[in-house]
């Protein structure tokens, strides 16, 4: 009990000390600084995805095959189709590096619509409010942008088009997710979660060591954190 009453009394000191420190920042600030931190984070994103081999060569964004032709794969390759499996993954990946290179400008944007209580909630939000904040107000335009050059590249592969017929009917029977059913939409969605997954680990690292961030303002708002 004395144990808990401690952590307790701990939690609430480092709440009020860092209430202390935002008190001290002024608006101005706050929002400059997290106006910064934004666009590190999206130039980070960009520039290590949207270039070849951003997310073929990068396991942690790689795109696999969607899960109904995953399961499929071995059976594919005992037909003769490995080759064709292979060319659908390098594809949906390629399609992403070049969709997530035009992603910038919509990040832009969403930077200069951050408003002073957005800039409050992503600095008092948690460690993955950035990401958040770009999610919220960034992945129906990036999905717009994304689709059309996800669609060029698939459009190209019969396997690709094979597979939304097949999900399609399982779609609507229940079998997979929906979201799932089209390759387009599913390497679109991919893509986004690539992009906010990068964007967060740039979070990640300014949060743990602001004073390495080479800004003043992300060392005097992130600092204060």
């Amino acid at each position: 009990m004395r144990q808990l009453l401690l952590s307790l009394l701990l939690a609430g000191a480092a709440t009020l000390a860092q209430a202390a420190g935002l008190d001290a920042i002024s608006s101005g600030d706050a929002s400059a600084g997290v106006k910064e931190a934004l666009a590190k984070g999206a130039d980070f994103a960009v520039a290590s995805l949207g270039q070849k081999d951003g997310f073929l060569g990068n396991a942690r964004v790689k795109i696999p095959l969607p899960g109904t032709l995953q399961k499929a794969e071995k059976g594919l390759r005992l037909l003769g189709m490995g080759k064709q499996a292979d060319e659908l993954v390098t594809t949906m990946n390629r399609a992403a590096e070049n969709a997530v290179a035009e992603a910038r400008p919509i990040l832009t944007d969403a930077i200069k619509k951050m408003t002073v209580q957005d800039a409050k909630g992503i600095l008092t939000g948690g460690d993955d409010s950035v990401t958040q904040y770009f999610r919220r107000s960034s992945a129906g335009p990036l999905t717009q942008k994304f689709k059309p050059i996800v669609k060029a590249a698939t459009s190209k592969l019969k396997l690709a088009e094979q597979y939304n017929n097949v999900a399609s009917k399982a779609a609507s029977m229940g079998l997979i997710d929906a979201k799932n059913a089209d390759i387009d939409a599913y390497v679109t969605q991919k893509a986004m979660d690539g992009l906010f997954l990068m964007i967060a680990e740039e979070e990640k690292k300014l949060r743990a060591n602001p004073l390495a961030a080479g800004s003043a303002i992300l060392k005097k708002v992130f600092g204060a954190l």
